[in-house]
């Protein structure tokens, strides 16, 4: 099979996705709340920044990498965290910390993942990220704190974006229930994706495994609200500042819209800050990531993390043309691995770079630096 031919982008791989999960999975996996207004304006707003291209630069062979954290990296993006990634496909967390390991770029592990920090630190490779749910119970932010570093994660992401649970009404529709039950409805749709049922029944359905081993056994809870809520607290600047005297490596805030929140930010000695809607699965009246990253970029020097219906390596250019250091993806990667296995991953990663050397080509762009100075309108003019 000649799988650039078959799959040649993200949205093959989604659609191919779409057919391979049981229904209530795609629903988990590709909802937002609301009316999904949040969650389908990032595509939307990428898709009208233009880039001028530029010519008679001779042959180009771009570089695509670049430095965060002090750390090199050969390409400007990498995989973002994704809660219960183990119920959209079996065994995935482990999939995706290989995949970026081979990579070499960084792989995200939600505390609420379906896989330990124990089980994935040792697989991801230099550029492993934590991300938290703030746990209220100091003893227990201590441990998670220790389990992590152990683990080899160097990263810590805090998400602030996530005060109270959301509604999601697809996801509530759908039937799923904390932790994962096969009810009759949902035997139902199972029974009509084999490759699906057939991991599941391998692998057992997955649990909250990290927030397991505090919180006790849990059931019935609704998927909107599921046991990491029993733990978690709304963070506040104290907290923040207790989490920066307590982690001694690179600290980002993740779920950033208002270049307001900048200062408080920097006060607090966080290195770098992510801007995203939570993929619009929290507040469907936020706006788009890609809207304000120029703001929050005119605000700070620190490097900026930038996420938000991203669909392709042009989408990726774009945002670093807007001030982005570098471009996290979550949905994406569960698209590609649901398609096609593990061999989906490798072939994402394919997709986006050549995408993106290709667009950097008609740019004239041979380094990321040059993507500002190809924006159209010029900023500057």
């Amino acid at each position: 099979m000649n799988i650039d031919a078959r799959y040649p982008a993200l949205s093959d791989l989604k659609a191919r996705a779409r057919r391979r999960l049981p229904r209530f999975v795609w629903e988990y996996l590709d909802s937002g709340t609301g009316a999904e207004r949040a969650r389908h304006a990032g595509s939307a707003a990428l898709r009208n920044i233009a880039l001028m291209p530029s010519i008679l630069h001779g042959e180009i062979t771009p570089d695509l990498s670049t430095t965060l954290f002090e750390r090199a990296h050969p390409l400007p993006f990498g995989i973002g965290p994704v809660g219960m990634s183990g119920l959209v496909w079996p065994d995935a967390e482990r999939h995706l910390a290989r995949a970026a390991a081979t990579a070499d770029i960084p792989y995200t592990l939600s505390t609420v993942a379906a896989q330990t920090p124990e089980d994935i630190g040792p697989l991801a490779g230099d550029h492993a990220w934590f991300q938290m749910y703030p746990p209220r119970d100091e003893t227990v932010r201590r441990d998670m704190l220790a389990r992590v570093r152990a683990a080899g994660f160097t990263v810590l992401v805090l998400t602030v974006d996530v005060p109270v649970a959301s509604r999601r009404e697809r996801q509530t529709r759908s039937g799923l229930i904390q932790p994962p039950r096969l009810t009759p409805r949902l035997m139902a749709q199972v029974a009509l994706r084999p490759a699906w049922a057939i991991g599941m029944a391998r692998m057992g359905l997955p649990r909250m495994r990290l927030i397991d081993s505090y919180a006790g056994d849990t059931s019935g809870l609704p998927s909107t609200a599921h046991a990491g809520y029993l733990l978690r607290t709304s963070p506040d600047r104290a907290y923040l500042d207790w989490l920066r005297a307590h982690w001694d490596g690179p600290l980002m805030v993740k779920g950033v819209l208002d270049p307001a929140d900048v200062p408080m930010l920097e006060e607090a000695g966080v290195d770098a800050i992510w801007v995203s809607n939570h993929g619009g699965r929290q507040f469907d009246g936020a706006p788009a990531t890609i809207h304000q990253l120029p703001l929050i970029r005119a605000a700070t020097r620190l490097p900026l993390i930038f996420d938000g219906g991203v669909t392709g390596g042009l989408d990726i250019l774009r945002a670093i043309a807007l001030g982005a250091d570098f471009v996290m993806m979550a949905r994406p990667w569960q698209y590609a691995l649901a398609a096609l296995g593990p061999l989906g991953l490798q072939h994402l990663v394919h997709i986006l770079a050549a995408d993106m050397r290709a667009n950097m080509g008609q740019l004239g762009a041979r380094r990321l630096a040059d993507l500002p100075g190809r924006l159209y309108p010029s900023p500057a003019g």
